[in-house]
């Protein structure tokens, strides 16, 4: 019989991927001009310079226990 609840991996990869694709991200990475706030590296897209810039949590999510657990709920009571 297959698990009825959703796995954690699951959810935070769907939030990821929400993530990725925000409109909240994209401006963070405008704010800081595509450019990495701790060591100062810029993103590249130039071929055989490429370099990835990631976007973080300032204050980090230490919570992630209690979002899984309210999606899950939520997802239980959606109609």
């Amino acid at each position: 019989m297959n698990n009825p609840q959703t796995t954690k991996s699951v959810i935070v990869h769907a939030l990821r991927a929400l993530w990725l694709r925000s409109r909240e991200r994209a401006q963070c990475l405008k704010n800081s001009k595509y450019c990495c706030e701790v060591c100062g590296v810029h993103a590249s897209v130039a071929k055989g310079k490429e370099q990835k810039v990631s976007v973080h949590h300032k204050n980090g999510i230490d919570n992630w226990d209690n979002i899984i657990t309210l999606i899950r709920q939520e997802m239980l009571c959606s109609p």
